[in-house]
């Protein structure tokens, strides 16, 4: 299948902002774990920015280059940001706590490309007037801040799956003592591969896409409310 050029760009603003949300998500992971007490992830130097620190050549690059060229919802992830559960004040909670850090971080970023994208719909009569190249640029800004609100809802949806690695595994967790602890720890080594099976492999094979089904009543339900409610005139 051939691509055209704005095809390419689309491909691409979507992958460097999936990325960019995945950073950000795991910085939070690592922040509110300073903040209730673990700072592994400060003195492993991952609280930063910088994406050098925290890109994952499959998980941020080429998963989803991958997902934006089949045209699914597109996700990422970021090299985990460490943890350490038993430096924590309160273990259990605190790590539940760690775990829905990062996707309130792609909610709030959500919400902050809402309240961008208001101010620049607001700006598009006045930028047409101005003459066409400040239309043009505020268009532009315009679809770059749509895609950042849908890749952050995507990314916080997805991760709120209960299934680990997933953050909202860790709504389990929250549950399990003693053995069913430990066993669950256990699981997450081989969980991702068994999640992509599941999630892409096997709804391909039969025909279904859940995944896809319920990121529409979640991420796109939102995205739809959120953007509808600041580009009514």
């Amino acid at each position: 299948m051939l691509y055209s050029t704005d095809q390419l760009v689309s491909i691409a603003l979507t992958v460097i902002l999936v990325m960019l949300s995945a950073i950000v998500h795991e910085v939070a992971h690592g922040w509110v774990a300073l903040r209730l007490g673990d700072p592994t992830a400060k003195e492993a130097g991952r609280l930063t920015l910088d994406p050098r620190a925290h890109l994952d050549g499959f998980g941020s690059v080429l998963l989803p280059l991958l997902m934006a060229f089949l045209g699914g919802p597109v996700f990422a992830f970021a090299r985990p940001v460490p943890y350490n559960p038993r430096r924590l004040r309160h273990p259990r909670r605190d790590e539940l706590l760690v775990a829905l850090a990062g996707p309130a971080s792609n909610l709030l970023q959500a919400l902050l490309g809402t309240a961008l994208i208001g101010v620049l719909w607001q700006a598009i009569p006045a930028s047409y007037s101005a003459g066409s190249p400040v239309f043009d640029l505020v268009s532009g800004a315009l679809d770059v801040a749509t895609t950042y609100v849908y890749v952050n809802l995507v990314l916080c949806f997805f991760n709120l799956i209960p299934f680990p690695p997933l953050d909202g595994s860790k709504v389990i967790l929250f549950f399990l003592k003693g053995q069913a602890r430990r066993k669950f720890y256990e699981l997450e080594q081989y969980a991702m591969f068994a999640l992509i099976v599941i999630l892409y492999v096997l709804p391909t094979l039969l025909g279904l896409d859940p995944l896809g089904a319920y990121l529409d009543v979640t991420a796109g339900a939102l995205y739809r409310a959120l953007v509808l409610g600041v580009t009514v005139i």
